[in-house]
């Protein structure tokens, strides 16, 4: 089927019209050259013009028939072709805090550190996640968007590949990312608003605590997802009390107690990633609470035709260039 993208570009076909109709006329200025025979040229009386040249302004009136219709973006229409699609706008806070470099998490049979089991986990989830919206909130003693929502998933999982340990700081603003996610997510209708946020620590900087961040969330109806990070804690030695630090307990300094209480408060739901399998556990029980297709819609593929008219307007301007050309040599 063939149709006009911006049919309305052809109001202006009247325009060089009033211009000529309307527009001032050139001022005459005076000669710059002087002449002692002036007069004699005056005297002499021009020759008429062929009589083809008076009938050339449908021509240019042609030419800007077709460079209107080259801007109104003529094409032609496919087949429909259906397009799964979701209202689902989902912002990914992660943690780029110090702790995250920590080395107790397995990937395929190797040691990894916490961040780099994240971007491949969630990177997979970022893939599964069709027609969704998707966006990317960094943060550590600071946070920042990284991708704003967009459809375009390659690129917010590459913007995710990217980031590093330290980016945004060392410490763990939790709040200050719960509240950026507000701001990226409230313009967006209800029930479409949903933060996944992922985090191995507690709330240690920024202007705002977590739990006031997720109150503020739950009052503009978003849903927080929350996802701690961090291996089991190993149990102690017999006869001794000095186990408790990092190499021996990883999940030290993961509140588990608050990123409940922010999931609880906005209606999500807490979980607990110990390892590669029970984070790719979590994306499946993800994929079921919040579905990613839910709707379809139709599109169709469209041929561009805009280069016919235009190449058209172009051959006959040269045509019209030499034509005239050839008159005045003659």
């Amino acid at each position: 089927m063939f149709e006009f993208g911006w049919p309305l570009i052809f109001l202006l076909l009247p325009l060089p019209w009033l211009v000529r109709r309307f527009a001032p006329p050139a001022q005459n200025r005076p000669a710059a050259l002087q002449v002692a025979f002036m007069s004699r040229l005056q005297a002499v009386q021009p020759e008429p013009a062929e009589p083809g040249v008076r009938r050339t302004p449908w021509v240019f009136l042609l030419i800007w028939l077709l460079l209107l219709s080259a801007a109104a973006r003529p094409q032609l229409l496919g087949d429909p072709l259906p397009m799964e699609v979701t209202g689902r706008d989902m912002m990914l806070a992660i943690d780029l805090s110090g702790s995250m470099e920590f080395r107790d998490m397995q990937f395929d049979g190797d040691e990894v550190d916490r961040l780099s089991l994240v971007k491949q986990v969630v990177g997979q989830f970022i893939d599964r996640r069709h027609g969704d919206r998707m966006g990317l909130i960094l943060f550590g003693s600071q946070a920042f968007v990284q991708a704003p929502l967009t459809h375009d998933r390659n690129s917010v999982r590459k913007w995710l590949d990217e980031a590093f340990i330290g980016l945004a700081g060392r410490q763990t603003a939790i709040g200050d990312a719960i509240g950026l996610a507000i701001k990226r997510l409230e313009q967006q209708p209800a029930e479409r608003r949903v933060l996944l946020l992922i985090t191995d620590g507690a709330n240690n900087a920024g202007r705002i605590s977590a739990v006031q961040a997720a109150r503020l969330a739950a009052e503009r109806q978003i849903r927080i997802f929350t996802i701690g990070i961090g291996a089991e804690t190993q149990q102690p030695p017999a006869n001794t009390s000095a186990w408790l630090t990092p190499e021996r307990d990883p999940s030290v300094e993961l509140d588990e107690g608050t990123l409940k209480e922010i999931a609880l408060l906005t209606g999500g739901e807490y979980f607990r990633a110990r390892d590669s399998e029970s984070f790719e556990a979590i994306n499946q029980q993800l994929d079921r609470l919040e579905p990613a297709l839910h709707e379809g819609r139709t599109q169709r593929q469209s041929l561009p035709l805009y280069p016919w008219p235009l190449g058209i307007a172009l051959l006959l301007s040269m045509a019209l260039t030499g034509w005239y050309r050839r008159s005045n040599v003659a």
